[in-house]
């Protein structure tokens, strides 16, 4: 199908696919052997999707928060691209603006700066003031943009029908991950989706579990000017936190100001990762915003990831499991967060870990780059054909893109002593819970309840012991062979004592045979017997079982 229509899009995107040379495309495409597919290297297919434009720009930065299918190189090369691309005029952002509001331009916004502050392939940003004075910023999509994605998805899903012909694609289902990231590509479109998310990360950090919630800022929500394709939000006065100048910061110590800003974003994101299981997924330099009162505030909340209780507590034992460097613990809990029940050598991975684990056991730790870590681990979970959760990407490129904040604004950071606070709280919460007293009475209550109950079980045990209805119901996996062949033997040997039997009164008779019946019956016991042993030793031989 994706070859038989011959649209300007398709042919545009198989010649830029040919001349940046994508041998293995190459002959999917030219209808040659590509059982084994392979990806081009990581700066070609950069530069492929560079050339196909915004959208596909879009698609390598959704597939640099997957390190659970690629490789850190692929990561780290896709996880630079930047959607800049120039801005709509400001007449076509106007018209689509007077389509959004209910209320005429002029009586909603004092100003509005025709100059966008950002420009990307979904939207551009502008910054506006409203009738009421607050400062706002307005993110509008781009005009026809929903048009060109629907065109463009429909392109990579038939890309992944190809694909998924291929030994390569069915082990990965890749149909599965690109219905995936065509979901992600629409979900960009729908504005009220960022909001809500916006909301919901406000409220959760409203309440700090180990920071003062009054140093974290996520913008406000202006919802009765908020549409699908209208994101109107509180304005936030600051610049990228890697910009900051906190040597003019009200005479403070800029290094203790650098070390408490360290501190704050490892226990806000720990709290959004472990805590509250909804996490910022892209918590890169141009999203972390140092504010002119000296607050930390979270931009772009349209990409968030969540982590189930079951999956939070298997991730913090991870994190003790390579704290440790337990390569067996790692193999285990890998199995656990396994989303497919195909077999796995749990020693191979095992072997896996401790040899890519070894790597560090010399090394201390203030200098393991924990994020460095968990991508070989899903490098490994990968090679042994583990198919992990896609939100374990989201999850791993946090934490990538956490440290590395955290180490090029704080190169003096200790990972390991940030850290470890935060995990050691993390199991005691898991072990107590949020209330001790009550954990405390409730484990009391169900002691109380099993030692009122235990006598009166095991008097009732007792009685169908001693009157003989106590049945057990066992199933053995494994046993029907077992039971064909017992069978085979017995029918066996109950058909050889039938033809000694058989053999023996023939015998009798004959030596007692006085009359011609008794011969006859004799003969014929003979002849019977001597068929059915033939048949027997027959039988036998042709089951290859003699010996």
């Amino acid at each position: 199908m994706f070859l038989t229509q011959t649209v300007p899009r398709q042919r545009e995107i198989i010649e830029v696919v040919l001349r940046n040379g994508w041998d293995y495309m190459r002959r999917l495409l030219t209808g040659g052997n590509a059982d084994e597919p392979q990806l081009p290297p990581p700066a070609v297919l950069k530069n492929i999707l560079v050339n196909l434009g915004p959208v596909y720009v879009k698609l390598g930065q959704l597939l640099s928060t997957r390190p659970d299918l690629l490789s850190a190189a692929y990561i780290e090369e896709l996880s630079t691209l930047q959607d800049e691309v120039p801005p709509v005029p400001w007449t076509d952002i106007e018209i689509l603006i007077r389509q959004q509001l209910k209320r005429p331009l002029e009586e909603t916004f004092i100003t509005i700066n025709p100059v966008p502050v950002a420009a990307g392939s979904i939207a551009q940003t502008h910054r506006a003031t409203l009738a009421d004075g607050r400062e706002v910023a307005l993110k509008v999509q781009r005009p026809g943009i929903d048009a060109t994605i629907t065109q463009d998805i429909a392109l990579i899903q038939g890309i992944a029908d190809l694909v998924a012909r291929t030994e390569f694609g069915q082990t990965y289902d890749i149909k599965a991950i690109a219905e995936e990231f065509t979901k992600a590509l629409e979900a960009e479109l729908d504005f009220t989706r960022e909001a809500g998310y916006t909301d919901q990360l406000r409220r959760n950090l409203a309440q700090g579990r180990w920071y003062d919630p009054q140093e974290i800022v996520v913008a406000e929500i202006y919802w009765n000017l908020t549409t699908q394709k209208l994101l109107v939000m509180q304005w936030l006065d600051g610049v990228p936190i890697l910009s900051a100048d906190l040597n003019s910061d009200n005479g403070k110590d800029p290094i203790a100001k650098r070390q408490a800003m360290t501190s704050l974003l490892f226990r806000i994101f720990f709290q959004q990762l472990y805590i509250d299981g909804f996490f910022h997924a892209d918590p890169h330099p141009g999203n972390l915003f140092y504010l002119r009162d000296g607050r930390i505030a979270l931009l772009d909340c349209g990409m968030v990831g969540r982590l189930d209780p079951r999956t939070q507590q298997i991730l913090t034992e991870m994190l003790l499991a390579i704290v440790d460097l337990d390569g067996g613990r790692c193999a285990q809990l890998t199995l656990q967060l396994a989303d497919s029940r195909q077999p796995v050598s749990l020693s191979r991975l095992e072997n896996d870990y401790d040899r890519m684990l070894r790597k560090y056991y010399n090394v201390s730790l203030t200098d393991i780059n924990f994020s460095q870590i968990i991508y070989e681990i899903l490098q490994i979970a990968r090679n042994n054909k583990i198919r992990l959760p896609s939100n374990m990407g989201l999850y791993a490129k946090t934490l990538a893109n956490l440290e590395g904040v955290a180490r090029t604004f704080n190169p003096e950071v200790n990972l390991f002593e940030e850290i470890k606070p935060l995990i050691t709280d993390l199991f005691r919460r898991q072990l107590l819970g949020d209330n001790p007293v009550r954990s405390l009475l409730r484990t009391a209550l169900d002691i109380k309840s099993l030692s009122l109950q235990s006598p009166r079980q095991i008097e009732l045990l007792l009685d169908r012991v001693t009157s003989e209805t106590l049945q057990w119901n066992l199933s053995l996996r494994g046993l029907d062979s077992f039971r064909l062949t017992m069978e085979n033997a017995a029918n066996r040997l109950s058909f050889s004592i039938l033809v000694g039997s058989l053999i023996m009164g023939a015998a009798i008779i004959s030596t007692k045979a006085t009359t011609t019946q008794l011969s006859l019956v004799s003969n014929i016991l003979f002849a019977a017997a001597s068929l059915l042993g033939l048949w027997l030793i027959i039988s036998i031989l042709r089951s290859g079982r003699l010996r």
